[in-house]
């Protein structure tokens, strides 16, 4: 009797360490081992099942873990839980949905995964509707799922609704409503709510003290931290991370040290800051001192690798992992797309086995970064399930392509926009030219709902100066300072270039003199407004002003200084800018610096120092260049150099049809007839179409666009009687007009 209850015992002991070891080969990502394990068994429970369904669904092997459950012997309701949480980790929720209604039982537990499911894939209405079937609803847990959902959407108000509705409330309740406000940057609202709770727990804490970290108040998230009563471990990797977020590592690090207790996640939050702040040899020294490590310490260093470009310890790094984790797999990925090695980026993502999303999404990012948009289309398409990341970064990738109908098509196409979505849209208008549909669609992003922010307005700001809009420029500078951005350096570097480009230079000094934190770019733009308005010596001076605030002048300063000092006719002023380049700023000249010193001395009538310095230059010549030189030949009359430019130019530009033209009519000024026919007979046979001019006025708060020979339409009619009246008013008039104040 004894030997026979020992063998029980030890049966059963056995069978718990197997069905243990199972669940960690899991965790570790282990999957083949874990199966290996699990088909050796001779003796399985339902714990047994559950366990390898569990190991299979949190790999991405959701097929393999629903061919398992339907093979189960016997079911418990843990196991049929364990199959919807499967699904809703791989994001099936018909499958989920389906489970749910053949369950023999249910629990709480059950009603709260089916709710996520459908709130994690948007469907809130189903959510709702499910919420309201429950027949507890005194559980605060269901409840808590439906608030967690709408504000992984960013859908506060509505969570505030559901947290109102409540009949009960927990602890946790009250964190996730917290939690709301802290993670959209609502820290007022979230102080007084945090001031509300009846009760609060160290997470209440540490979401206030997160919130103040990720909204860059460092001072007031060390208050609420040294307030804190009874801190642990996630409060200090909290406050040391923000620490390293924010360049400041050295305090980081001295409060590493004095935590009382560390444990591998504090390990990895201080090598994380290294890492950040590109110190790799002082993360590896932490690294190899660490007592253990996990998956996310190996990860954070190879991604400290691939960050300073240092490929090959990465890949070293990768390669000395215990076992292979997708996370420092996809860090590798990113690594080599970056460096354009994508072969070796889509040699490791063909190697890997249970990709997640981000891995996907990773590859897909690696494709559009480098123009690659029909692979990254063709993996797109491959995968089953598509989360908002993925849409944008098609939208994206096709915007930085030039394909815009592609990327709208797409951004028509998907259901759940966010505000990456919409920039991504209205910044590759923008980056297009194509500046009327820019505000077309910040215009509907607007009356959709959706909050613009810095990247939207420095996009829709770029498309006005560009059109010189003054009037609708306005009117976003108004929503601006509305919503709070007008401290923003992004937006107040294109509010100052709008108001420049517009001629309004009062105000392009008044948004610059009131920007608490100026930057190279601020300088760099209101330089560029000076020259843009014929005061060379202005921008000159700004220069000089730039170097007695102490902000370095980079090579854009001297493009638009240069070009002012061009258009001013300053050219003693320019030399010695250009020599103060290298000497003094230790800064190497480039082609677009020789274009505006060509430029410069071309309009001075130096036709021959011009091309002499195009022949003595460091770099090649680019259109900018030999477009200066040829202008310069053609008003001197030097029609022999003109022609020689015109045809660097052809070498360059060959689709251009305005090269052509311009060729041609260079022969036809020396009388060479026969060469102006080949000219135009090469403009037709290589099908190059001169690009028809364009101008546009801006009325009402519309911008009308006017195309040379368009003269199908009404509205134009009407403008060009319009037009035609301003002109003959303008011509017999002696009075100066006067801009708006």
């Amino acid at each position: 009797m004894k030997t026979r209850l020992r063998s029980v015992l030890e049966n059963g002991t056995l069978l718990f360490q197997q069905n243990s070891k199972i669940t960690q080969l899991g965790k570790s990502g282990r999957v083949e081992e874990a199966r290996k394990l699990f088909d050796q068994m001779t003796k399985r429970n339902t714990v047994t099942f559950n366990s390898m369904i569990s190991v299979y669904a949190k790999n991405t092997r959701i097929n393999d873990a629903l061919n398992l459950f339907d093979k189960m012997p016997q079911r418990n309701l843990v196991s049929w839980n364990t199959m919807i949480a499967g699904c809703l980790h791989n994001h099936r929720v018909e499958i989920a949905r389906h489970l749910f209604d053949q369950m023999p039982q249910r629990d709480i537990f059950t009603w709260t995964l089916m709710i996520t499911c459908y709130t994690r894939n948007g469907e809130f209405e189903k959510a709702r509707n499910l919420l309201y079937m429950m027949p507890d609803k005194m559980s605060p847990a269901c409840w808590n799922a439906m608030i967690s959902g709408y504000l992984t959407y960013g859908k506060v108000k509505e969570a505030r609704q559901v947290f109102d509705e409540m009949p009960v409330k927990d602890l946790v309740s009250w964190n996730s409503m917290l939690g709301g406000y802290t993670q959209t940057g609502e820290m007022s609202l979230g102080l007084k709510f945090f001031e509300e709770m009846p009760v609060k727990d160290v997470v209440s804490w540490n979401l206030m003290v997160d919130g103040f970290v990720e909204v860059g108040d460092l001072d007031s998230a060390w208050r609420f931290f040294k307030r804190m009563p009874h801190p642990n471990v996630v409060s200090w990797v909290t406050i040391l991370s923000g620490l390293g977020r924010n360049g400041r590592v050295m305090e980081a690090r001295r409060l590493f040290d004095e935590m009382p207790v560390k444990n591998v996640v504090s390990w990895n939050a201080m090598i994380a800051a290294y890492v950040q702040n590109t110190q790799i040899d002082e993360a590896l020294k932490l690294f190899d001192e660490m007592p253990e490590r996990n998956v996310v310490s190996w990860t954070t260093m190879i991604n400290g690798y691939v960050r300073v470009g240092k490929l090959d310890e990465a890949s070293h790094l990768l390669n000395q992992m215990p076992y292979k984790n997708v996370g420092a797999q996809t860090a590798m990925i990113s690594g080599f797309a970056q460096n354009k090695k994508i072969d070796k980026a889509r040699e490791i993502f063909n190697r890997i086995t249970n990709r997640d999303m981000v891995c996907w999404n990773t590859m897909i990012a690696g494709f559009a970064q480098n123009r690659l948009m029909d692979e990254a289309l063709d993996l797109f398409n491959q995968m089953v399930r598509k989360d908002i990341v993925s849409w944008n970064i098609m939208i994206a990738g096709y915007a930085q392509a030039g394909q815009m109908d592609k990327a709208l098509a797409l951004f028509e196409e998907t259901k759940h926009k966010n505000i990456v979505t919409w920039n991504s849209l209205i910044s590759g208008f923008t980056h297009n030219g194509l500046y009327p549909d820019a505000f077309k669609y910040f215009i509907s992003m607007i009356q959709n709902g959706n909050k613009p922010d810095d990247s939207t307005y420095a996009s829709v700001l770029s498309s006005c100066a560009n059109l010189a809009t003054l009037q609708l420029g306005t009117q976003v500078h108004v929503l601006v300072v509305k919503t709070g951005y007008e401290q923003d350096i992004f937006v107040t570097n294109s509010l100052i270039t709008l108001y420049a480009k517009c001629g309004k230079m009062a105000s392009a000094e008044q948004v610059f003199s009131h920007t608490p934190r100026v930057d190279v770019v601020s300088w760099n733009s209101l330089i560029n407004g000076y020259a843009l308005n014929g005061n060379g010596m202005e921008a000159v001076r700004l220069l000089d002003d730039m170097e007695v605030a102490g902000v370095s002048p980079d090579e854009v300063t001297f493009v638009e200084v240069l070009s002012a000092c061009s258009h001013a006719g300053l050219i003693d002023q320019g030399f010695r800018l250009f020599e103060s380049m290298s000497q003094k700023y230790f800064i190497q000249p480039l082609t677009e610096h020789y274009a505006c010193m060509v430029d410069l001395l071309a309009r001075a009538g130096r036709l021959e120092a011009a091309f002499q310095m195009v022949n003595e230059m460091n770099t090649d010549g680019n259109a900018g260049i030999w477009g200066a030189l040829l202008d310069a030949c053609r008003v001197r009359k030097n029609l022999k150099m003109a022609k020689f430019a015109a045809q660097k130019l052809l070498e360059i530009e060959p689709e251009k049809g305005s090269n052509y033209v311009m060729l041609s009519n260079i022969n036809a000024e020396m009388g060479w007839w026969e060469v102006v026919e080949e000219v135009r007979g090469s403009l037709k046979e290589r099908r190059a179409v001169k690009q028809p001019g364009c101008s546009w006025i801006e009325v009402q708060n519309r911008v009308h666009a006017f195309v040379s020979g368009d003269k199908c339409w009404l509205e134009t009619m009407i403008f060009c009687g319009h037009l035609r009246a301003l002109m003959a008013h303008i011509s017999n008039t002696d009075e100066t007009l006067v801009d708006a104040p």
